[in-house]
């Protein structure tokens, strides 16, 4: 028999609480447009005491109208309170008032700033397709290999059709004795490349695909595995008796074996295909003012939020029960962290904006088309806040500039690697070199990467081999071999 013995020990511990309104507020930030938009409508149905107005010339009820309850004189405690609570009511309610309608004065001077052809040019929604090749080629660089073993896999990736699928006659061997590897290592390098997110692109059929979206669990049943690699054709024809006498099992285990099958993926190319675009909104308008860049906010919705003409007169008239008027004061705090965080939001949205102008100086006020290397933390220490903040701000907003328009985190960009006075050199310095390169080679003998590598380096840039290739592929430029005619 074992002896428990209890103890009581002290232990100091360091963590961060953030309040549900604090995390509204980052809620929000990261919020772009469109979403800050649709989330502002449902907070207006979450609280029946804001509501849009339609037109803007739309008569007000007059903060005059709200008249202090004048109960008559009377000993009760209870009756005492409850006026004092009205009255707090009523004075949060002129508050919320003075909040909202100074709201609106600031939106109406800020909109009067510009022209009304400034602020209609941000409202059409712009096409944005991003390139989910480059991007499922983006988890390869974590993995330290080697230059030749990227490029045998680009090719890999570039051969498949637009479901994922190399063409039947491809063979990895053959490809990766091209690029000067093993066969032992292009199968390896084929069954890493089958593992990436979405699983299954470059399998060679869809046993292939699906076999390599299992789970480790899922190999190890063998009514999973062999549905796929023996008994598929009856499991598309339904022929589950079938099955079942194949494997000596239940129709009901054959059932379950078929639903894990289902929610595998029959065509994850789709998923990575340059098809994929969507429509985006600007959530800024970068324009030149007098020689010198202003902020505007495409936000529209927010500067006709009111107080409820019918909440109003409610309040006006005082006298309600005490759960009532709780719920009023919650919903009256509620509207004022409302519009604070809305307004936080656009303040830390143009702040930004302002600091990613300064710090890109030559691509925004000489046209330059190339960006300086620049991170989070650089543009966190210029406005005193976290870097955590800034990628909030970044994260899935877009701007309208002159120059066309760009995703915040286009105006970031690590450094590629040193010139010749050991200077930090951006990757879009490297990309605009590597068009140019690529535009005026000879088509007959296109150049290498390492023939790319050597070039600029004559030029006195130092890029290693692995840039290159990352950044040919998310030019969408394919290899040497690809690309010789």
């Amino acid at each position: 028999m074992s002896n428990l013995d209890q103890y009581l020990s002290l232990r100091q511990k360091q963590e961060l609480a953030l309040k549900p309104k604090m995390l509204q507020s980052l809620k929000m930030l990261a919020l772009p447009i469109l979403e800050l938009e649709a989330y502002i409508k449902q907070e207006l149905v979450n609280n029946p005491l804001l509501e849009l107005r339609e037109e803007k010339d739309e008569e007000d009820l007059d903060e005059a109208n709200y008249e202090a309850p004048n109960p008559e004189s009377s000993t009760s405690i209870e009756e005492s309170e409850t006026c004092d609570e009205e009255c707090q009511t009523l004075s949060e309610a002129k508050e919320l008032t003075e909040i909202l309608d100074q709201w609106n004065d600031y939106h109406q001077s800020y909109d009067r700033g510009f022209s009304e052809g400034d602020i209609e040019q941000g409202e059409s929604l712009i096409l944005f397709e991003e390139d989910g090749r480059q991007k499922f080629l983006e988890q390869l660089y974590p993995l330290n290999l080697k230059d030749i073993e990227v490029d045998y896999i680009t090719e890999l990736v570039d051969s498949c059709d637009q479901y994922g699928f190399l063409p039947e006659d491809f063979s990895v061997v053959r490809a990766a004795r091209a690029h000067k590897i093993s066969p032992t290592r292009a199968v390896e390098l084929h069954q890493l490349v089958k593992s990436l997110s979405p699983k299954g692109i470059c399998s060679r059929n869809l046993a292939e695909c699906l076999m390599a979206q299992l789970t480790e669990e899922q190999l190890e049943n063998r009514i999973v595995v062999g549905l796929i690699n023996e008994q598929f054709e009856n499991l598309i024809h339904r022929r589950y008796q079938k099955i079942a006498s194949y494997f000596g099992v239940s129709e009901a285990t054959v059932m379950s074996a078929r639903a894990q099958i289902a929610q595998l993926d029959p065509k994850p190319g789709l998923r990575i295909s340059a098809g994929n675009a969507a429509y985006v909104y600007p959530d800024v308008t970068l324009k030149i003012v007098d020689d010198e860049y202003v902020v505007i906010i495409n936000d529209h919705i927010t500067p006709n939020i009111i107080i409820s003409p019918r909440y109003r007169k409610m309040i006006s008239r005082g006298y309600f029960d005490k759960e009532t008027m709780q719920f009023v004061r919650d919903r009256i705090n509620s509207a004022k962290f409302l519009i604070k965080s809305i307004f936080m939001r656009m303040r830390t949205l143009e702040r930004v904006s302002l600091s990613i102008i300064k710090h890109q100086y030559d691509f925004f006020y000489n046209g330059s088309g190339v960006m300086l290397p620049l991170t989070y933390a650089v543009i966190a220490q210029d406005l005193g806040v976290s870097e955590s903040t800034i990628s909030r701000v970044v994260k899935h907003k877009y701007a309208e500039t002159p120059y066309g328009i760009f995703a915040f985190k286009d105006f970031f960009s690590s450094t590629a690697g040193r010139d010749d006075n050991y200077d930090s050199i951006s990757r879009q310095k490297v990309k605009s070199h590597i068009i140019r390169l690529i535009e005026t080679e000879d088509k007959h003998n296109p150049l290498s990467d390492q023939e790319l590598v050597d070039i600029l380096k004559q030029d006195g840039l130092n890029i290693s081999r692995r840039i290159i290739a990352k950044y040919r592929d998310e030019l969408g430029i394919l290899n040497s071999r690809l690309r010789k005619k």
